[in-house]
């Protein structure tokens, strides 16, 4: 069976968004800081349909990570438009081609028609709980893999359900001091470390979910 996982940059002290959060600074104050390693990266540049970029460890990481993915999941607040009812007119972060180019489930109450982009993504919007979000992308991914994409919320919904194999965490050398904290509700899992991956803006530790 593939392997449901999940990547996710954090700061230090163990947040992925920063404090004052808002519809248009989503990340809060600082939170930008987590993600400035994988702009620079060439692997990540070519995926967001941009040049140049820098080919080392960082770039060979974010290679792994999107290799095999057959299918994502995403909180609400990763797809953002703010929360209640839907704004037909908010179609995500990502402009019309996004860079997942796969089925993408969205965790929400609140329905909505499937939103197809170019580049093969198509969101599906799922209000049934994480169960069923996780069902539907392994059909959808067949053989590939399942990612979780955040945000924290989601995360922590499949740790705490047991329903996560791995996760990634690129851990960056600042501290946010506040804001939206990865690792809360979610009990006590076990957790392996199976690889690390050291570079001078951060810190790639791969860890496996033991059952």
């Amino acid at each position: 069976m593939s392997k449901v996982t999940c990547h996710i940059a954090v700061s230090l002290d163990g947040f992925v968004a920063g404090p004052n959060q808002t519809l248009e600074n989503p990340l809060g104050e600082g939170g930008e800081g987590l993600h400035e390693w994988v702009i620079a990266t060439a692997a990540w540049r070519e995926q967001h349909g941009r040049g140049g970029g820098e080919r080392n460890a960082d770039s060979e990481v974010i290679e792994e990570v999107t290799q095999g993915v057959g299918a994502y999941i995403m909180g609400r607040k990763m797809f953002g438009g703010g929360p209640g009812p839907w704004d037909p007119e908010w179609r995500g972060w990502w402009g019309e081609e996004p860079p997942f180019h796969v089925p993408v489930f969205v965790l929400t109450h609140h329905e909505r028609e499937p939103l197809e982009m170019q580049g093969g993504t198509t969101f599906h919007f799922v209000t049934d709980g994480i169960e069923s979000a996780l069902e539907q992308a392994r059909a959808a991914a067949g053989d590939g893999d399942v990612a979780v994409a955040g945000g924290a919320q989601a995360v922590q919904q499949y740790i705490a359900a047991g329903l996560l194999d791995e996760l990634y965490l690129h851990i960056v050398p600042v501290i946010l001091g506040g804001g939206e904290r990865l690792l809360e509700n979610v009990g006590h899992p076990k957790l392996e470390p199976v690889k690390v991956v050291e570079s001078p803006a951060v810190t790639h530790v791969k860890y496996r979910l033991v059952r």
